[in-house]
């Protein structure tokens, strides 16, 4: 079965943090991808830049409406995902327990599924 961990963080967390400290949290993500990709259970992850620069495309009645980043009212951003080949939900959520982000965002884990469920 095929689990997302989305990493879900506060907007501001990489400024704050700075670059110095990005790079060791952004190093010790790409070994935790490393070992799960070793393992088997990895399908894909990557990092996402800030909403600084991200457009939000919505399409109403056939007009399409653009909002530029940054988003004041969000409090939150995804900053990255992990998408895993698990045998169960236990298994994934082990998996995001061990994450290193877990100590500095939020990890949610959602199974894919079909958005009519």
């Amino acid at each position: 079965m095929a689990y997302m961990l989305l990493i879900v963080e506060p907007t501001n967390q990489r400024t704050e943090r700075g670059e110095a400290a990005g790079r060791d949290v952004y190093d010790q993500m790409l070994r935790f991808a490393a070992d799960l990709r070793e393992r088997g259970k990895l399908v894909a992850a990557e990092s996402l830049s800030s909403t600084d620069d991200a457009v939000r495309v919505e399409v109403r009645s056939g007009q399409p409406k653009l909002l530029d980043g940054p988003f004041a009212e969000a409090k939150e951003m995804v900053g990255g995902f992990f998408l895993l080949n698990c045998d169960t939900r236990e298994e994934a959520v082990a998996i995001a327990q061990a994450c290193p982000a877990a100590s500095w965002c939020t990890i949610e884990v959602r199974k894919l599924g079909p958005c009519f469920t």
